[in-house]
């Protein structure tokens, strides 16, 4: 169980620092319009993606 843990964080740290290393200028862009959200948008655009995310291991893994 730990391994699966450790290869799903692995693999998104390798996804996310590729899309940084790709696209530096539209990330930091990115972080500098989120800075504008309050707190409960970040929220909720949050929690669906975590959700669709377990969604996506859910059926993967049945």
């Amino acid at each position: 169980m730990i391994e699966w843990l450790l290869t799903a964080l692995g693999l998104v740290l390798v996804i996310e620092g590729l899309v940084y290393a790709i696209f530096p200028r539209l990330m930091k862009s990115m972080i500098k319009k989120m800075l504008d959200y309050n707190d409960s948008t970040i929220t909720w655009i949050g929690l669906p993606l975590a959700l669709f995310g377990l969604f996506i291991i859910w059926m993967v893994r049945s």
